[in-house]
C-alpha cells in the first residue's frame, strides 16, 4: 500500500511539475513577445500592453492548474475535486472576461492613437473616437452580461431553474418586454448614435436653447458642457427623436453675422472697406468669407449685414464681437449723422 501511495505521489509530482513548467514557459513566451511588440515601433501593440494582460493571463493559467488532478493528489484533496473544478470554471470565466476587456482597450488605443482630437481640423478624429468610445462600452456591457450568465449557468441548480423559467416565460417575457422597452430603446439609441453619429465628442450643439459642447457620450445619456461651465445631462434618445442644432456636423468652420442699423445716408462702400480692414487685422478671421450687404430697409433705417468666417464656433463668436465693436466705433467717429435717429417733422402754420 505504501509503495502504491509513493508511486501515485511521484507520478502526481511529475505531472504537476510538468504542467507548471509548461505554464511558466507559456507565460514567459507570451510576456517576451508582448514586451517586444510594445517596444518596437514596427509592431501594432502599444507600449504597456503586457501590464494590462499580465494578471488575466496569470489567472487563466491558474484556472488550468486547478483542473489538473495531480494537484489534488499532491495536496491530498481527492474528495474536493468538485470544488476545484467549480473554482477553475469560475476563475476561467472571470479571467477571460478581464482579458477580452483588456484586449478591447488595447485595440481602441491602437486605432485612436493615429487621430489627434486636439488639432484644428479634427472632424475625422472625433468621428473615430466617438464610435470606439460608444462601441467599447457596448462590448464591455455584453462581455460582463455573458460572463455573469455563464457563471450562473455553471451551477446545475441554477441551470435547471433557468430552463424551467425559460419554458414558462411566455406571458412574463411579454410583461418584462413592455416594462423594459424604455431602457431597451435608450440602449438602441446609444448604438444608433455610435453608427449614424448625429453627434460626436466635442461637437458644438444647441440643445434646449443652450450652447455647449458634447463632453461625454454613454449608452444611456449624453453630457453637454454649457459655455458657462454648467453641465446638461440629456438622455440619448433625445438626439434621435428631437431636432437640435449641430454646428460642427460636417466641419468645424462656421459663418458669423453682425447686423447694423444705420441711417439711409451711410456710405456702404466705406463700410465694406472698413470691414475688410478690420478682418485683415485680426487672427480670428480665417480669410475665407468677407461680405457686407444691405439686407433690409425700414421706415427709419436700413439693415446692414456683415458676414465673416472663422475656424470654429468659439472663434466665430469672438470675431463677431470684435467686428461689431469696431464697425460701431467707425460709424460714430466718421459718420455720426448716420446713426439711426427718429425724425419728427413739425409743420408750423399760422393761425
Amino acid at each position: 500500500m505504501e509503495y502504491f501511495y509513493d508511486t501515485v505521489s511521484k507520478e502526481s509530482l511529475i505531472y504537476l511539475g510538468t504542467a507548471l513548467l509548461l505554464l511558466v514557459l507559456l507565460y514567459w513566451t507570451a510576456s517576451i513577445a508582448l514586451k517586444r511588440m510594445g517596444k518596437s515601433p514596427k509592431y501594432l501593440l502599444p507600449s504597456g500592453s503586457f501590464r494590462k494582460l499580465a494578471i488575466p493571463l496569470l489567472l487563466i493559467f491558474l484556472s488550468v492548474l486547478l483542473r489538473i488532478k495531480a494537484l489534488r493528489d499532491v495536496l491530498s484533496l481527492e474528495d474536493a475535486g468538485f470544488w476545484f473544478r467549480k473554482a477553475s470554471t469560475l476563475l476561467f470565466i472571470f479571467a477571460m472576461s478581464w482579458l477580452m476587456i483588456a484586449l478591447l482597450k488595447i485595440v481602441k488605443q491602437i486605432v485612436i492613437r493615429n487621430y489627434d482630437v486636439g488639432v484644428a481640423d479634427n472632424l475625422k478624429a472625433r468621428k473615430v473616437y466617438t464610435q470606439f468610445t460608444i462601441l467599447e462600452r457596448i462590448f464591455i456591457f455584453i462581455i460582463i452580461l455573458l460572463a455573469v450568465g455563464f457563471a450562473l449557468m455553471s451551477f446545475q441548480e441554477i441551470r435547471e431553474v433557468g430552463i424551467s423559467i425559460f419554458a414558462s416565460a411566455g406571458v412574463a417575457g411579454i410583461i418584462i418586454g413592455f416594462s423594459a422597452q424604455k431602457f431597451i430603446g435608450t440602449i438602441l439609441a446609444g448604438i444608433q448614435i455610435a453608427i449614424a453619429q448625429p453627434i460626436k465628442l466635442d461637437d458644438v450643439v444647441i440643445v434646449e436653447g443652450e450652447w455647449g459642447r458634447i463632453e461625454e457620450i454613454t449608452l444611456t445619456y449624453v453630457v453637454v458642457a454649457i459655455w458657462d461651465k454648467r453641465r446638461l445631462i440629456v438622455p440619448t434618445p433625445y438626439f434621435i427623436d428631437t431636432p437640435f442644432q449641430n454646428w460642427t456636423k460636417t466641419s468645424a468652420d462656421i459663418l458669423g453675422t453682425v447686423f447694423l442699423y444705420v441711417d439711409y445716408d451711410v456710405p456702404f462702400d466705406k463700410l465694406r472697406e472698413e470691414l475688410t480692414r478690420i478682418l485683415e487685422n485680426t487672427d480670428l478671421w480665417d480669410g475665407k468669407v468677407n461680405v457686407l450687404q444691405v439686407t433690409d430697409s425700414k421706415p427709419t433705417c436700413v439693415e446692414v449685414r456683415a458676414l465673416m468666417s472663422a475656424k470654429d464656433s468659439p472663434t466665430a463668436w469672438d470675431l463677431r464681437v470684435h467686428v461689431r465693436e469696431h464697425l460701431i466705433n467707425y460709424v460714430q467717429k466718421n459718420y455720426p449723422e448716420s446713426i439711426v435717429r427718429t425724425r419728427v417733422l413739425l409743420d408750423n402754420q399760422n393761425d
